[in-house]
């Protein structure tokens, strides 16, 4: 078998596909939601068996597939060929020039069996997962495996899309590749995002964002590995059985209101995280963050009345719908306290935010300090006083669906090591077995390492052979 990531990848051409329809250069304005997601890159790859079907007898023949139809889902998915540009304010915005996106041909040493999918930092960081162009919005990377496999995989900016775009896109091109009609037309009318006049300003987003100009200046980068301690935060994907979910979800639970799984699993994982965060003297004061990804899209849709319209528009928007609500609590009392008493504190800061009013209140914060760019508070300085980390939903990552002809994936994730201080957390659908959780973990060494001995029953290392049975 072979060890963590050690296998040559060797690229045999690199290519531009452009829409295959002429397209009318123009600006695309950036909306104030995505105007809140600094210049950072994410992931998503899918590993596919050697194909079997006669029409895809050579791995040339699967790359015209990918390429032929990725040049027509460009025509409606315009704004992926374009590139980031600058307004006289500063501002990105996207220039839609088919510029096209960047597509590289390779070939991996390696059979599909034996890639490390736990520890992608070693097999598909820097090895599967193409670099994006500086300017560029998506880039594309196949790669024929040794045994025949093949990896598709895709890095993209995040200032134009979410996973829910991503999702989108993917199905989308998968579809055109098996001469599917288009389910779902993407909209990029940043009309329905516009703030509210007069502007309603809501100063409690001041405890959610901060402008990027008020941040401190990066502490020096840890050094030697007695300096990083342990909190150089790694790459692990893990699956967790349906059956620990469904206990999770019955302990965090109360007979007054039963929690989501997603609650549940949060909640879970934040007694975890304080764990590791515990102080020294064992005093736990310090205080952990956590929040949670919340997509805005069913907040800000209504199919009441004069509405309708906008609420076909938001389920085919192409873009950030999203804000990231959090709370926190001291360590102590979020190791001490049972799992029910912290889902209810994961329920209460994600109360106010699920609502129409919250995102609506968002992009009329973002409106009054523009054009002063702005983040997420508890992604820039979350760590200041104790452990954080950030969960995001994947529950809809459609993986079954990206089939481009010669069969499903075998394994699919997304894969974000963001450069915050704090942690990343994606929990997926398994596409091996039904209801089981694959999950994405982007944490630091001292608390994976304290989840494998403390939580080894409820998070288990992805091995080929789980996905296998």
């Amino acid at each position: 078998m072979v060890a963590e990531g050690d296998f040559i990848v060797t690229v045999s051409k690199k290519d531009v596909v452009a829409a295959v329809l002429p397209l009318q250069e123009h600006w695309l304005p950036l909306s104030n939601l995505d105007l809140l997601l600094p210049a950072i890159d994410f992931g998503v790859f899918f590993c596919y068996k050697k194909p079997t079907a006669a029409d895809f007898g050579s791995f040339g023949s699967t790359v015209d597939v990918l390429k032929k139809a990725m040049a027509e889902a460009l025509v409606s998915y315009y704004a992926l060929a374009g590139e980031v540009v600058y307004n006289y304010d500063g501002e990105p915005e996207l220039l839609c020039n088919n510029r096209g996106v960047d597509f590289v041909e390779a070939y991996a040493e390696v059979e599909l069996r034996d890639l490390n999918l736990y520890n992608p930092d070693e097999s598909i960081e820097g090895k599967l997962l193409p670099k994006k162009k500086k300017n560029g919005l998506l880039s594309v990377q196949a790669t024929e495996l040794k045994c025949g496999g093949i990896v598709v995989a895709c890095t993209l900016d995040h200032r134009i899309a979410d996973a829910y775009s991503t999702n989108m896109f993917l199905v989308s091109w998968a579809g055109i590749a098996q001469s599917k009609p288009m389910s779902v037309l993407p909209s990029f009318r940043r009309s329905i995002l516009n703030p509210r006049r007069p502007l309603c300003i809501d100063h409690a987003f001041d405890d959610m964002y901060l402008p990027i100009s008020s941040l401190p200046p990066p502490p020096p980068p840890n050094n030697t590995p007695e300096e990083a301690n342990g909190n150089n935060l790694i790459s692990r994907i893990y699956y967790i059985k349906s059956e620990q979910l469904n206990e999770l979800q019955l302990l965090a639970s109360s007979d007054e209101c039963k929690r989501t799984k997603l609650e549940s699993f949060s909640a879970y994982l934040w007694k975890m995280v304080a764990l590791s965060g515990n102080d020294n003297d064992g005093s736990g004061t310090r205080i952990s963050k956590m929040g949670v990804v919340v997509d805005g899209r069913t907040r800000l849709s209504s199919s009441k009345g004069d509405h309708v319209n906008k609420s076909i528009s938001m389920d085919s928007y192409f873009g950030n719908v999203l804000s990231v609500p959090f709370g926190g609590q001291k360590v102590n009392e979020l190791i001490e306290k049972p799992l029910s008493w912290v889902a209810k504190r994961v329920h209460d800061f994600l109360e106010n935010a699920v609502t129409k009013d919250h995102f609506l209140g968002l992009i009329d914060w973002v409106e009054a300090r523009r054009p002063d760019p702005a983040i997420s508070k508890i992604c820039a300085t979350g760590s200041k006083d104790g452990p954080a980390f950030v969960v995001s939903s994947g529950q809809r990552f459609p993986v079954s669906k990206v089939d481009f002809g010669w069969g499903k994936p075998v394994f699919g994730s997304y894969h974000f090591p963001w450069g915050s201080d704090a942690g990343y957390v994606m929990p997926m659908p398994s596409p091996a077995h039904n209801s089981d959780w694959v999950v994405y973990m982007h944490l630091s060494e001292k608390q994976l390492d304290l989840i494998e001995t403390q939580a080894s029953n409820v998070f288990e290392r992805l091995t080929f052979n789980y996905l296998a049975a």
